[in-house]
């Protein structure tokens, strides 16, 4: 067995220096910058052990491939990470643009895991796939949430208009929590296809993880508010969190639902606390959970990175890579095609065609896909299970990587355009 300290040197090693590094020199988003790097270092290790016989590549490659991702997402940091995004959200200040941040997260979410899944479906039946109807809707329901950290790190800097940037923020913070409902559905009916109850499935996975969240977040909270320690509140979270997701895994119920419902208590109860003047105690529980927040997802960037060593190595890659790619580009932009009139006014003068092609380039995929699609294993025969982790991955890696790092000019050209559109109207 490998042991923890040694790959946590060399995974923070990674995220420090490759940070360091483009901080200095190339200077583009971080998030960006680590998975790039990081594949970039995977691919010359895997090159090189190819064309050169050398034990030591072969180690360090050893080493990459049996790092369990699947374990260091579903058991130590997904629930913590879907916690500090719904815990950050401030619920009150969609009440401005509530029609809008709903129709995105909660109907151009089911649009577009119903789009993308009977997409796929139709591709695997032309390349004779054993892919059925509801195991396509349940990989749908995994790529069709966008992720909150790249919405509001890597969209953040790119200037967008303060409307556009307020609504793909809470798309993704709100849309964490319906795609995991989607997901917990479909896979209920994957799983009714295997003899399962589809109905007991859903209560008990949705129902379930709400209650435990509920309760326990509960019985947090009413320490969380009696303490005067600030250290007692911020460890009260991280229990509620924690037991919670434990609780869940017991159970057999979402754990990913009890975080954010966890998520969103604590964020009730902390705006609470500002409002009778316990602002300095909520500084300090906001800036860890924002610590705690980017160095998980730092260290994810540099594991899904690495992590392409393994998929490079399946069989039809580039293929089925494509095609997770193409889907999910007509997922998005149906999915927001089909929303925008149930938008009402569009904001910053965009017109519908303008205004999905900016939100469909915008629509960055992360860490919560990647957990979504390893938890299917179970589910999933070894073959279509790589199909979905590897399409999953395909679609992280573009939208991270591709549309991130040409985001600024896809958004200056769209933005000419609609300025032109504005002269025209006057």
């Amino acid at each position: 067995m490998i042991s923890f300290l040694p790959n946590f040197v060399v995974i923070m090693l990674l995220v420090v220096g490759l940070g360091f590094f483009n901080e200095k020199v190339t200077k583009i988003t971080d998030e960006i910058a680590l998975m790039l790097y990081s594949i970039i270092i995977g691919a010359v290790l895997l090159a090189v052990a190819v064309f050169i016989s050398n034990r030591d590549i072969q180690i360090i490659l050893e080493r990459i491939q049996l790092f369990d991702l699947e374990k260091y997402l579903m058991d130590c940091v997904l629930c913590f990470m879907l916690f500090a995004g719904s815990c950050h959200m401030k619920l009150w200040d969609f009440e401005r643009m509530a029609r809008q941040v709903g129709v995105l997260s909660f109907l151009c979410t089911l649009l577009g895991a119903l789009l993308y899944g009977f997409s796929f479906y139709g591709f695997s039946k032309l390349l004779s796939l054993n892919f059925s109807l509801p195991v396509c809707l349940m990989f749908g329901s995994i790529v069709a949430p966008t992720d909150p950290i790249a919405a509001t790190s890597i969209l953040s800097k790119f200037g967008l208009p303060k409307k556009i940037s307020f609504l793909m923020e809470g798309e993704s913070l709100l849309n964490d929590g319906v795609g995991v409902a989607l997901f917990v559905c479909f896979s209920g009916i994957v799983r009714a296809s295997h003899g399962d109850n589809v109905l007991i499935v859903l209560l008990r996975e949705v129902l379930g993880a709400a209650v435990i969240g509920f309760v326990i977040s509960a019985l947090c909270i009413f320490v969380f508010a009696k303490t005067a320690d600030f250290h007692r509140k911020i460890f009260a979270s991280l229990l509620a969190v924690a037991a919670a997701y434990m609780l869940c895994e017991i159970f057999s119920c979402s754990g990913a639902i009890a975080s954010v419902v966890c998520g969103i208590m604590f964020s009730t109860v902390r705006r609470y606390e500002k409002s009778i003047g316990q602002v300095e105690a909520m500084k300090h529980f906001d800036t860890f959970w924002d610590i705690l927040d980017n160095m998980l997802n730092s260290v994810l960037y540099v594991i899904l990175g690495l992590s392409f060593v393994r998929i490079l190595q399946m069989p039809y890659v580039m293929v089925l890579s494509l095609i997770a790619v193409i889907c999910n580009c007509i997922g998005r932009a149906g999915s927001l095609a089909l929303s925008v009139p149930a938008l009402g006014e569009i904001p910053e003068g965009y017109d519908w065609k303008y205004f999905t092609l900016l939100f469909t380039w915008g629509g960055l995929r992360g860490g919560l896909s990647i957990a979504l699609a390893m938890s299917t294993a179970p589910m999933l025969d070894v073959t279509t299970y790589r199909i979905v982790l590897g399409g999953t991955y395909a679609i992280v890696f573009f939208t991270t990587v591709i549309q991130g790092l040409t985001m600024q000019r896809v958004y200056s050209w769209i933005s000419g355009r609609v300025a032109a559109l504005r002269s025209k109207s006057i």
